[in-house]
């Protein structure tokens, strides 16, 4: 006894491992919610299954996510910020334009083969409740803008030949995101690997002749 008594560690978890633990569990929940919405349809999938696939209650999803709209909200914005991060970077980074949109369509593609990417692809405004679905236009929008300043970046020093580069961005946007529908990761290519053949080919149709 007095052994027990002199330790003072705690057997209960502290507000450090508390917060970690929510995270993990909140973060598992999402995993298990988008690859069901990928797999199945939104419309199709319920929180019950989301729930008995970690072997947990239904309102434990709700205790962590909120209601179903709360949770395809969630899933598309991880992947919305992903992108929105990866053209940041690539807008940041020294050198011709046409390389930097080249990382950013690299990585653009790669998101969109993922989870969440592939969930901002196939998720479509009807889905989303009135207020979710302004945050997601509005958010989609930023992207779009984002991609095409990389495009006018690379119009402007010569290393991108486009005389409209609003319909190029529409075009390069629209060629990377239907690997969101077809991509398998069991087959016979990665994602690594479809995404530099197919950017490969996009930048090569855009370089100067």
């Amino acid at each position: 006894m007095a052994a027990l008594i002199s330790d003072h560690r705690s057997p209960f978890p502290d507000r450090e491992q508390r917060l970690a633990s929510r995270v993990a569990k909140r973060e598992a929940l999402l995993l298990a919610a988008v690859r069901m919405f990928n797999e199945r349809g939104f419309h199709a999938t319920s929180l019950d299954e989301v729930a008995a696939s970690l072997g947990v209650s239904k309102p434990t999803v709700y205790h962590h996510l909120g209601n179903k709209d709360q949770v395809l909200f969630e899933c598309v914005l991880i992947g919305l910020k992903q992108l929105q991060e990866a053209a940041a970077i690539a807008a940041a980074r020294p050198g011709r334009g046409i390389d930097r949109l080249h990382d950013f369509l690299i990585r653009y593609a790669q998101i969109n083969m993922d989870d969440f990417g592939r969930c901002v692809v196939r998720t479509g405004d009807e889905a989303l409740s009135p207020e979710s679905a302004t945050r997601f236009r509005a958010l989609k929008r930023e992207i779009d803008q984002a991609l095409r300043r990389l495009v006018e970046d690379g119009v402007a020093d010569g290393s991108i030949a486009a005389t409209d580069t609003r319909l190029l961005a529409f075009t390069l946007a629209g060629a990377l995101n239907w690997p969101a529908r077809w991509f398998v990761a069991d087959g016979p290519l990665s994602a690594a690997e479809v995404a530099k053949q197919m950017v490969g080919m996009l930048i090569a149709g855009v370089a100067p002749r």
